[in-house]
């Protein structure tokens, strides 16, 4: 009976490390939510900030690029953000001037590619 009550213990220890681990399982999907949550009042703060710094068609086309382009898009909203911040910015943003910031952002991220020929000397031999 001695072998039989030692396997219980076991059981039991295996039952309250599997319950610990479950909890704690549980508390990591809980601190998850609260990122998730933060994540979103960020977000929300951010979309909020960018509605009062740019026209309404301003953020129209900054939208339609978001769609096609999501990093680009990402981009200029933060450095609208920033701009707001340091007050760089007098008044709103109207659509001209959105679309010089995507060329400027545009012209930054631009990828440099070249192609470079190289020739091999056959030595064709025309005897």
């Amino acid at each position: 009976t001695w072998e039989f009550n030692m396997a219980d213990e076991d059981l039991e220890a295996i039952r309250a490390s599997r319950l610990q681990a479950m909890q704690g399982g549980a508390g990591g999907a809980s601190q998850a939510g609260q990122q998730e949550e933060q994540r979103k009042q960020m977000q929300e703060a951010k979309n909020s900030m960018l509605a009062a710094i740019l026209t309404q068609a301003a953020r129209a086309r900054l939208n339609s690029v978001a769609v096609v382009k999501p990093d680009k898009a990402q981009m200029v909203e933060s450095l609208l953000v920033n701009m707001y911040r340091s007050g760089q910015l007098q008044g709103q943003v109207d659509e001209p001037q959105l679309k010089g910031l995507l060329e400027r952002v545009s012209e930054q991220t631009q990828k440099k590619s070249s192609i470079n020929f190289r020739r091999r000397d056959d030595d064709d031999d025309d005897d």
